[in-house]
C-alpha cells in the first residue's frame, strides 16, 4: 500500500514531524519511568527530578528547533536532553554514574550537558541559567548568527530576581532568546498561586517588559510546536524575545523523595486525562496513521531502551582520577592565586 503524503490537507505540521514528535514523547516517558525503576533497584544514586506528564513541552520546542539552536534547562532536564537527540544510553549511564554516561558519571541527573547536541547545561540553582541564555543570545546577535537560545524554567523561577533581570535585558536589547515557563502549578511543594500576585506567574508579568502574554496548553505537543515555531521565527527576524507559559503537570512528586501528598484529592486524576502521550497517540489516529505504525514506534523505543539499560548495567564506574579533571577551565584541579 502506498505511503500517505507527508503533509495532509489542512495540516500545517505534517506526518513526518508528527511521527517524530510521537517517538520523542514515548522515548521520554519510558526513559523517565525506567530511571525511576532503576532507582528502586538501587542503581541510580542521589536525587533526580522526573518530567513524567510534562513531555510535550520538551518535544514541541525541540522539534521546532534548527541545528545550532541552544537549550538551557533546569535540574528537571532529562526530557530536554533526550529531545535534542542525546542517546538514552548516555542519559541513563549518567544517572547510574557509569563511565559510558554523557559526562562519564561526573555530572549526574541535575547537570546534563552536551554541547554537541546544543544542550548547554542543566542548572540546579533556580534562575541561574536565564542570564546565561541571554549571554548566548547576545553572542549570536553580535556575531550575526541565526541561532536562538531557548531557556526552560519552572513557575517558581518567576519569583526570582534573575527572571526579571533577564527579561528586562533581553527586551531592551531585542535578543534572540525564548523564555519557556513550565508551569506545573507547584514550586517544589508550594502551590504557585498561593505566593504569586498574578494568576499566570510568567505571562502575567510579560507586559512589564513590553512582551505579549502567551499561555498555551503544555499537554498538547502540536500547540507547543506551533508556539515555538512562531517564537523562533520572531527571534531570527530580529524581533526580540518571547515569553511563553506552558500549563502542564508533573505526575510524580517534585523529586523521588516527595510523595506529593500536598496535592488536592482528584487533581492528579484530572491531569492524567490530559496525558500528553495519550493525546498524541489519538492525534495520530485522527490524521490517518495506522495502529501498526504507532505500535511499531513503541516497540522500537522499548527495544532501544532495554538495550541501553543492559549496557549501562554492564558499564564500569568512572576511574577515580576523573574527580580531579575539569575542575577549573585549564582542565585541572590545582588552586591558583
Amino acid at each position: 500500500m502506498a505511503r500517505k503524503p507527508a503533509r495532509a490537507p489542512n495540516d500545517d505540521i505534517g506526518e513526518d514531524v508528527r511521527l517524530r514528535m510521537y517517538r520523542m514523547l514515548v522515548e521520554i516517558r519510558e526513559a523517565e519511568q525506567r530511571a525511576f525503576d532503576l532507582f528502586l533497584q538501587n542503581l541510580v544514586k542521589g536525587t533526580s527530578h522526573l518530567s513524567l506528564g510534562q513531555e510535550a513541552v520538551a518535544v514541541g520546542f525541540a522539534c521546532a528547533m534548527q541545528p545550532g539552536d541552544l537549550s538551557f534547562c533546569t535540574y528537571r532536564g532529562h526530557a530536554h536532553t533526550l529531545a535534542r537527540g542525546v542517546p538514552v544510553e548516555k542519559v541513563l549511564g549518567e544517572l547510574m554514574q557509569r563511565d559510558n554516561g554523557l559526562m562519564r558519571g561526573k555530572g549526574g541527573s541535575m547537570h546534563l550537558t552536551s554541547e554537541e547536541h546544543g544542550v548547554m547545561g542543566s542548572y540546579a540553582i533556580i534562575g541561574a541559567h536565564l542570564p546565561i541564555a541571554c549571554g548566548a543570545a547576545w553572542r549570536a546577535q553580535y556575531k550575526g548568527h541565526s541561532d536562538v537560545s531557548v531557556c526552560f524554567f519552572g513557575d517558581g523561577t518567576t519569583n526570582i530576581g534573575a527572571f526579571h533581570e533577564a527579561l528586562n535585558f533581553a527586551a531592551v536589547w531585542k535578543l534572540p532568546v525564548v523564555f519557556v515557563c513550565e508551569n506545573n502549578l507547584y514550586m517544589e511543594y508550594t502551590p504557585i498561586g498561593e505566593v504569586t500576585a498574578v494568576e499566570h506567574p510568567a505571562a502575567g508579568r510579560a507586559s512589564a517588559y513590553g512582551l505579549e502574554a502567551i499561555v498555551i496548553d503544555g499537554q498538547d505537543a502540536d500547540e507547543v510546536y506551533r508556539a515555538a515555531m512562531k517564537a523562533y521565527e520572531k527571534a531570527r527576524a530580529g524581533g526580540g524575545p518571547s515569553l511563553i507559559e506552558c500549563m502542564t503537570y508533573r505526575y510524580s512528586g517534585h523529586s523521588r523523595a516527595d510523595p506529593a501528598k500536598y496535592r488536592p484529592e482528584g487533581e492528579l486524576d484530572k491531569w492524567l486525562k490530559r496525558d500528553p502521550v495519550k493525546i498524541y497517540r489519538e492525534r495520530l489516529k485522527q490524521f490517518g496513521i495506522e495502529e501498526k505504525v504507532i505500535e511499531k514506534i513503541g516497540a522500537d523505543v522499548m527495544r532501544v531502551l532495554d538495550d541501553a539499560t543492559e549496557k549501562c548495567k554492564a558499564a564500569p564506574m568512572p576511574p577515580l582520577e576523573l574527580l580531579t579533571t575539569d575542575v577549573y577551565a585549564d582542565g585541572g584541579w590545582a588552586w591558583r592565586n
